[in-house]
């Protein structure tokens, strides 16, 4: 039942999601009161995501190699990063058109290849199919982009330092939940 709740989950934040792009005539006519409902199926699947994940019992596919928690780690700092690129409007940004879902893309990959479960599958792997379908969509949808203008070089400083900050945190939290990211006894 749980992995059932997890793919719900997935399914209800990718419609969400997409809802704006592949049914932009339904969204547009829900104006500013639609944002409502959308947050909501949003949080809805968040909550769905989590009980799914507890809720089910876990299918081993796989167990990663101990080294692969630094490619990992790695990923999860590129995607923190990105974020932090996006928010910032760092020059970085002036490159890659959707930062943070790429940074999305980062994160769910990095756990993609150390979480070898079923249920790692069906989560991390459907919201990087999610992530990868937004850029397709979208980018048809806009096929023109104009990068934001040149930015201050501390940006870059400022990203680099808040994604690692947001990376020891999460880690920290990770551990209090019982699972530590950062290899070796916590």
């Amino acid at each position: 039942m749980g992995t059932v709740i997890l793919i719900l989950g997935v399914v209800l934040w990718a419609g969400a999601h997409l809802l704006k792009r592949l049914a932009p005539e339904r969204r547009a006519a829900m104006g500013e009161a639609g944002k409502g409902p959308v947050a909501l199926a949003l949080l809805a699947s968040v909550v769905l995501m989590v009980l799914g994940w507890i809720w089910a019992q876990p299918v081993w596919l796989w167990v990663s190699p101990p080294w692969m928690v630094h490619l990992n780690n790695l990923l999860v700092f590129v995607g923190f990063y990105l974020f932090a690129v996006s928010g910032l409007k760092t020059n970085l940004h002036r490159r890659i058109r959707h930062p943070q879902l790429s940074g999305f893309k980062a994160w769910a990959l990095a756990h993609l290849l150390v979480v070898g479960t079923l249920q790692g599958v069906i989560l991390f792997g459907g919201l990087l199919a999610w992530a990868v379908v937004s850029v397709i969509v979208i980018n048809r949808a806009e096929r023109d982009w104009t990068p934001p203008p040149e930015a201050a070089l501390w940006r870059e400083g400022v990203a680099l330092v808040g994604a690692l900050f947001v990376m020891l945190l999460v880690g920290q939290i990770h551990g209090w939940l019982g699972v530590w990211p950062f290899g070796g006894a916590m």
